[in-house]
């Protein structure tokens, strides 16, 4: 496969989540009076996807590591779009939500695998780089998914929006089986044996420069989905936006977050990994800081919100390329069982972040920023101690 192909198809493979997540986004308030739900109960179609997307993939990476990474893309990419035909036709809260989790866990295996053939094809300075340009792509789906959810559920209906999943999963699926080749070399047939599951995870979670970088994205990650997890009702609901505008405040989000990605590729080419986190955390502190300052000073509106914001998500773009590559590269064998580790944390913490916020949501935009102010802080410590003490690639 030629570089370019490469990275097209690992846009394709890490946008399905964004898309998944945010495409929706703007529908979620007439979703939530459509089925008469409250909030916290629209939300768990979000948190619960996430929890599912991020424990199904300590499945699907060691099982990419024995059958390839075709078959199990394959696999995941024909579950998750019949799982999207289900969501969109759903006719209550608690149909939704299953298939929700079920389109979540099938949509696992094309985040794991594409994680993993970074690693298959690419050292790990050029697996950076390569991770940014990837991510770069999803940061494109992010940046057109809420604003083409907010067209579609003004026009046709919160349904609409579901529906557009539907065909994400099919094009998708149609490139893999048209284009992919299989990357991995030499297969495992051992690696879903008990006793070989536990020595592989017991490696893995024993290294420290895995938990460094892995730490790093994750943390960062939790900051995302305080954001999203909240946005809709904060700047909907509160602030009185109309779902249209809502998804062109997530475009600008993406739009720096791509932003981010760019920057990215640049600083690791002049100053390294190392350098470059600590600048991106820098950039994530004076975001999630700045949102906070805003708040407690009373100064709630749109864009005391978004600049902040905006800055967060820059840091962002530098901390998940560098991070989900870091936390892979010191296991080219396992890169699989490595991917999947990384992708079970930062859904984990995502998920927590994101039930956190619903759970405390008081009528005002208070609980979100102390979420996001709170992982910028983490983010920041980990970029400026940690990373600096490690060697990327390394069992440090």
């Amino acid at each position: 496969m030629s570089s370019p192909l490469v990275i097209l198809i690992l846009s394709l493979l890490l946008g399905l989540q964004p898309i998944t997540t945010d495409l929706y986004l703007p529908a979620l308030p007439a979703l939530t009076a459509s089925f008469g739900a409250v909030p916290a109960q629209a939300q768990l179609t979000l948190t619960a996807l996430l929890l599912a997307f991020g424990a199904s993939q300590l499945f699907w990476g060691p099982l990419s590591d024995r059958v390839g990474r075709r078959r199990v893309l394959l696999i995941g990419l024909v579950g998750y779009t019949l799982a999207a035909i289900g969501s969109a036709l759903a006719g209550s809260i608690e149909v939704m939500v299953f298939w929700r989790v079920l389109q979540g866990a099938f949509m696992g295996a094309g985040t794991v695998c594409a994680r993993a053939i970074v690693r298959d094809l690419y050292p790990p300075l050029e697996g950076a780089r390569a991770m940014s340009k990837g991510l770069s792509g999803l940061g494109v789906a992010a940046c057109l998914s809420p604003w083409i959810g907010g067209l579609l559920a003004e026009w046709f209906g919160w349904r609409a929006t579901l529906l557009a999943l539907t065909v994400m999963g099919a094009l998708t699926l149609f490139v893999v089986a048209r284009y992919f080749q299989e990357t991995l070399h030499e297969r495992h047939p051992e690696a879903l044996q008990p006793a070989v599951l536990l020595r592989t995870a017991r490696g893995i979670v024993s290294n420290g420069s895995f938990w460094t970088y892995a730490s790093l994205c994750t943390a960062s990650f939790g900051g995302l989905f305080c954001i999203l997890s909240a946005s809709s009702f904060v700047f909907i609901n509160l602030l009185g936006t109309s779902p249209s505008f809502y998804g062109v405040l997530l475009l600008l989000l993406s739009a720096f977050y791509i932003a981010g990605t760019m920057l990215c590729r640049r600083m690791i080419l002049h100053f390294g990994v190392q350098r470059s986190v600590m600048i991106g955390g820098a950039l994530s502190l004076g975001g999630g800081g700045l949102m906070l300052a805003f708040a407690l000073a009373g100064l709630t509106t749109v864009w005391t919100i978004m600049v902040p914001a905006f800055i967060f998500m820059l840091g962002h773009g530098v901390h998940q390329p560098c991070g989900q590559s870091g936390a892979i590269a010191p296991f080219p064998k396992t890169a699989g069982a490595a991917s999947a580790i990384t992708g079970f944390l930062m859904m984990l913490v995502a998920f927590g972040a994101a039930y956190w916020v619903g759970a405390n949501m008081d009528g005002s935009a208070l609980p979100m920023v102390i979420g996001v102010a709170f992982c910028s802080a983490a983010v920041a410590f980990i970029a400026w101690v940690p990373v600096q003490r490690v060697r990327l690639g390394t069992a440090g």
